[in-house]
């Protein structure tokens, strides 16, 4: 059964914004808890609007709706005739993530990860080295090498600069690292009435938009995996829902490996993030399901490609959003045969976890 377990939420407005801007901020969340169903999160708005009076006298959800038509938020143009979100809602929904779950970041160069390797870099570092042949003029120091040309041949009259004299500055190295996002979306994500998919989701557009605009050289793919696996576009993420799925784990892990192997990057990286063992499995056409304990069968096949992952030195960094035990021990299992990461958090620490993983990766060459 689908639900979602509600605690009090009173939402803030901002006195430095204007009302539109305040609504948006509660649409956009709105957006994302429904699935990209325009229709129910307005509804939701209105409801929400007339237990905390967001509105005024001067200006209501009409003209919010309004608003959202004419500033290119929403639209109506499709064969329905329905309110569909648009490229810019969607845009801003990453956005809104980025700020939310990465807000306290600082912002540093776009695009760079320093690594603790030196060599033809792309900026210049704080080593010396003796001078080689082959190395650029460019990389030469140029003081560093007057002051050895001075303690080495002392103030003659003919001062003498030799190529034993000269020091080059040796360049940091940038790394560039692809990774796969593997998000459950199994039913097991809404069971109980907990909302496990909307943070996932979160992550994951906040985690886009970062590679994006801090890290363009990067690449990130998403897959999703219930009974299969398959890709989705960063765009799609809004629209993402749990369906009435097992949790067929061997299926992203291989779908994750074949996107990873078209990458031409050295550092390669997988983030799944789950709140289940994996119950499912495909033999042929079909389908192998056991959602009674941790089945064998199942779990030898996943292990299989914990290993083969290990083998192509791909680390996989598990973030399990449940702490029952018998979880617990699949996970460190799976986590050792990979020599990959894992985490057991809470909803809410999701996004931080995620995000330090992902620069202490950036921080190595794997």
């Amino acid at each position: 059964m689908k639900g979602f377990r509600f605690t009090q939420f009173v939402p803030t407005q901002d006195p430095e914004k204007n009302t539109f801007e305040n609504l948006l901020n509660i649409f956009l969340q709105l957006i994302t808890m429904t699935g990209g169903d325009v229709a129910e999160a307005l509804s939701w708005l209105t409801n929400l609007d007339n237990r905390y009076n967001m509105t005024n006298p001067n200006y209501g959800i009409g003209d919010f709706i309004d608003d959202l038509k004419s500033k290119g938020y929403l639209t109506e143009e499709n064969q329905k005739g329905e309110f569909k979100i648009t490229g810019k809602a969607e845009q801003t929904i990453r956005k809104s993530a980025l700020e939310e779950i990465f807000g306290k970041l600082k912002r540093g160069k776009s695009g760079q990860h320093k690594t603790t390797h030196s060599g033809q870099g792309e900026e210049r570092g704080t080593d010396r080295r003796a001078y080689e042949f082959g190395d650029n003029l460019d990389q030469i120091a140029l003081t560093d090498s007057l002051r050895n040309a001075q303690a080495n041949h002392g103030f003659s009259g003919e001062y003498l600069l030799t190529e034993g004299d000269l020091e080059v500055a040796e360049n940091e190295f940038r790394s560039q690292t692809s990774t796969v996002l593997m998000i459950d979306i199994s039913h097991s994500m809404i069971l109980y009435g907990e909302d496990r998919i909307t943070p996932a989701k979160k992550v994951a557009m906040a985690l886009a938009e970062l590679i994006k605009t801090r890290y363009p050289k990067d690449t990130l793919d998403i897959i999703v995996f219930g009974n299969d696996a398959w890709q989705i576009e960063i765009k799609d993420l809004p629209y993402l829902q749990v369906g009435p799925y097992h949790t067929n784990t061997v299926a992203g892990l291989e779908l994750a490996m074949d996107l990873l192997r078209r990458r031409k990057n050295p550092n390669k990286q997988i983030f799944m993030i789950t709140d289940g063992k994996p119950t499912c499995l495909k033999v042929g056409i079909k389908y192998y399901k056991n959602a009674f304990g941790i089945d064998s069968k199942i779990l030898s096949e996943t292990l299989k490609l914990a290993a083969q992952c290990r083998k192509l030195k791909i680390p996989v960094t598990t973030f399990m959003i449940a702490s029952d035990p018998y979880l617990k021990e699949f996970v460190k299992e799976f986590t050792k045969v990979n020599n990959g990461n894992a985490y057991y958090s809470s909803l809410k620490g999701l996004g931080d976890l995620i995000f330090e993983d992902y620069k202490r990766n950036r921080t190595k060459r794997l």
